[in-house]
């Protein structure tokens, strides 16, 4: 019931309260308020902070988390032959970002010491990879089409063995931008693309002159949309928030920031069995 809106039940607020519930759920037999609250506690309902949420619309959902499952099935029996990796991007900024940490009771509380400078950000794009945990990354002030493009010509660089390189990663528009495109191989992705409606459908000539002859051996696999939590990268990027920018004491010093950064990813460069564990694609002992 407690998940379910009060106003269904001609309850006012969008809320229950230890006194809504009181009154709503008079079956319960308690006399009091409090008396109520040790009733619910005994039954592992508690007062707890909310979060943002949505649910995925995407009607193919399903089908795209299973075409994931059975690319990461062939991945993992082609020994190198193919790779996949999670690619995402991530922005971080100069202030530090306010979390938990120990500090002495009373009134103190830990700080994050903030600049009088502008909050600017910085840009990464990042890939894991799925059965070593290897990770890539670009860091820029902004990433765009260029810097796309730039990184996925890094990867058959790093995989020179490999025959094709499936990239796992959001609906993020730019992924699919005819002047990304053009760089790759031709794409077999079975479902339609929601550009915005302005944007052209064919490459430029000038992206036609400077990546056209590429033909990157990079398929695209596109997660469901508005679901950030199928995308184990997104884990990598908690944790370098928890370790590096949480509280950090480097907001006027952005260029000491950033190579902190750097040195968070660059520890799993040559990959990583505790980060696979850790974002959840490890093998199970």
């Amino acid at each position: 019931m407690v998940r379910r809106d009060p106003r269904l039940f001609g309850i006012a607020g969008t809320r229950w309260t230890l006194a809504k519930i009181h009154e709503y759920c008079a079956w319960l037999r308690t006399a009091t308020p409090g008396g109520l609250s040790r009733l619910l506690a005994r039954l592992e309902i508690s007062w707890k902070r909310g979060r943002p949420h949505i649910h995925s619309p995407d009607v193919n959902d399903t089908a795209k988390l299973a075409r994931v499952a059975t690319l990461a099935e062939q991945v993992r029996a082609a020994r190198g032959r193919l790779v996949l990796l999670y690619l995402d991007e991530f922005t971080f900024y100069r202030q530090p970002t306010v979390a938990h940490a120990w500090e002495e009771h009373g009134h103190d509380q830990p700080r994050a010491e903030r600049s009088y400078r502008s909050d600017t950000p910085t840009r990464v794009v990042g890939a894991l990879n799925l059965v070593d945990g290897r990770t890539h990354y670009r860091r820029r002030s902004k990433i765009g089409v260029a810097e796309v493009v730039g990184f996925y010509e890094d990867l058959p660089t790093a995989y020179p063995q490999a025959e094709q390189i499936i990239a796992v990663q959001d609906n993020w528009p730019v992924h699919t931008h005819p002047d990304v495109l053009v760089a790759l191989q031709e794409q077999n992705d079975p479902w339609p693309t929601h550009n915005p409606p302005d944007w052209p459908t064919e490459p430029s000539a000038g992206a036609q002159k400077r990546w056209g002859q590429l033909r990157l051996p990079i398929q695209i696999v596109r997660l469901p949309t508005y679901a950030s939590w199928t995308n184990p990268i997104e884990k990598l990027w908690r944790k370098l928030q928890g370790e590096v920018l949480h509280l950090h004491r480097l907001a006027d010093n952005l260029e000491a920031l950033r190579k902190e950064v750097d040195t968070f990813l660059d520890q799993f460069a040559k990959g990583s069995l505790d980060l696979l564990h850790y974002v959840g694609l490890g093998v199970p002992d």
